[in-house]
């Protein structure tokens, strides 16, 4: 197997770090088992379940809005100031005619009508303890509570559809881990082919050696084909150490926690033609759907800034007492409506309608683009993952081939009239065929899950177990 093809299987290995639970189990963990840890308490999904938490709160509370408003307020003052002790005597129902100075009215007319009343202007302090039950009711606010309702409703549906998208984007990449792992196993069966063969060669040429067919320059080529060999059975050994290390990161384990990884698994097919695939993509993906609700959501916000435009009418009732000691002595009741109408404010609404209506209109565009990249993406991952199921085919029949070749070879270096060169040759591009064939098998997956997650239908149960060990190349 050659460096470059080691190299290759990199690719697919390595994915970007998400945070996990720790797991631990005495038996071999199965994708499934797999994707539900780096479920558990992946840090990008506890996120999202906080944002779906506010927009749940933002829903309740624009259902709230819609029903009465309901305030309790209770209150000790003392006060001497002049206009508040008498209203507070008003309040509790206890005002004397002695409060405007009655006292003082003594003096002949018109003379006692310039006597200021001491009682009424520097008033003894009064206490005054007071209770509120007021209700405040919206009666028509000209759209903009169902406004409130709208966007938040829309944007509860855009965190959910937010939150699927990263559960399944989660599938991906553990997908890719644990598929890392098998794809650099059976990369690491491919060196130790070429290992075996290897050292065969270099037994070979040491018997033709000593027999003298061939000069101890072939010898000492093959020992150093044999070294570079071993070589590159290391590298295939390191690299299932580090699709290893990639798979406890994407699970968020230990570097020194074993892992026992079960049989490998193939993403199916699903079913269906590109002609359906794009409508359903954009039916179903939940990328899509999240643009389409953040369009609602700036819809509510174009109806909540034109509520401003209508007037505003509301409902009260309040029930009041007041008493100088602590208690309920005095009860008073206040009921009425109220219509606020903004006839004029320089064109602040209209302002804000035209902002709200293009921050939609950008959302709008947003979403079309997404739609139409889709579709692309759609089209270009099926023809990918036929390619691939299309390269595998090819590569089995250059495995075949090479072998055939390298017998040929090899027998014809036995028998004399073949050189080593010619015989490391064909060994290397049989090595080559064998890893080529490796990752053309890993692409099916990669491919067919790249389809799913445009479809929005890649999930655990799209994802079986391997009917069957794939044979080593």
């Amino acid at each position: 197997m050659t460096e470059s093809a080691l190299r290759r299987v990199g690719v697919g290995v390595f994915v970007l770090a998400l945070a996990a639970p720790a797991w631990s189990a005495s038996t071999a963990m199965d994708f499934r088992q797999a994707v539900e840890t780096a479920l558990h308490q992946n840090a990008d999904l506890q996120s999202m379940q906080a944002r779906i938490a506010q927009a749940r709160a933002g829903v309740a509370r624009a259902r709230g809005a819609h029903f009465p408003k309901v305030i309790a307020t209770m209150g000790a003052t003392r006060t001497n100031d002049a206009l508040n002790a008498f209203g507070m005597k008003l309040g509790q129902r206890a005002a004397t005619f002695n409060d405007f100075g009655a006292g003082q009215f003594n003096q002949p007319l018109p003379g006692v009508l310039g006597v200021a009343p001491t009682n009424l202007n520097q008033p003894a302090p009064v206490n005054d303890f007071s209770t509120r039950l007021e209700a405040d009711l919206p009666l028509y606010t000209g759209g903009k509570l169902e406004g409130y309702a709208s966007q938040a409703h829309a944007m509860l549906l855009a965190a959910q559809s937010g939150d699927l998208a990263a559960r399944q984007q989660i599938i991906d990449h553990v997908l890719q881990a644990y598929d890392g792992v098998h794809t650099a196993r059976a990369y690491e069966r491919v060196a130790s082919k070429a290992l075996q063969a290897a050292r065969s060669q270099e037994r070979l040429v040491a018997n033709l050696t000593q027999q003298g067919v061939v000069v101890k320059s072939d010898l000492l080529s093959a020992q150093v084909h044999l070294e570079d060999v071993k070589l590159q059975q290391q590298q295939a050994t390191d690299m299932e150490a580090q699709a290893m290390d990639a798979l406890h990161v994407i699970l968020g384990l230990p570097m020194d926690q074993p892992i026992a990884v079960s049989d490998a698994v193939v993403v199916g097919m699903p079913s269906g033609t590109p002609a359906t695939w794009v409508p359903q993509a954009q039916a179903s993906n939940p990328q899509i759907l999240a643009l389409r609700h953040q369009v609602d959501a700036a819809a509510g916000r174009v109806e909540v800034a034109r509520a401003d435009l209508y007037p505003q009418v509301g409902a009260v009732a309040r029930l009041e007492t007041h008493d100088a000691n602590v208690g309920v002595g005095a009860h008073s009741y206040t009921v009425g409506a109220q219509l606020t109408w903004t006839v004029f404010d320089a064109g602040v609404t209209r302002s804000a309608i035209d902002l709200a209506a293009a921050a939609q209109a950008e959302q709008r565009d947003k979403l079309r683009a997404a739609e139409d990249k889709l579709g692309m993406q759609v089209r270009d991952a099926w023809r990918r993952a036929e390619a691939a199921q299309r390269e595998v085919g090819m590569r089995a029949l250059a495995v075949q081939q090479a072998e055939e070749a390298a017998r040929i070879v090899s027998r014809r270096y036995a028998d004399g009239v073949g050189t080593l060169l010619e015989m490391q040759g064909a060994q290397a591009m049989l090595d080559k065929a064998r890893a080529d064939l490796v990752l053309a098998r890993s692409q099916i997956n990669q491919q067919r899950a790249a389809l799913r997650l445009a479809l929005g239908s890649l999930t655990v149960d799209a994802i079986k177990p391997a009917p069957h060990a794939a044979p080593t190349p």
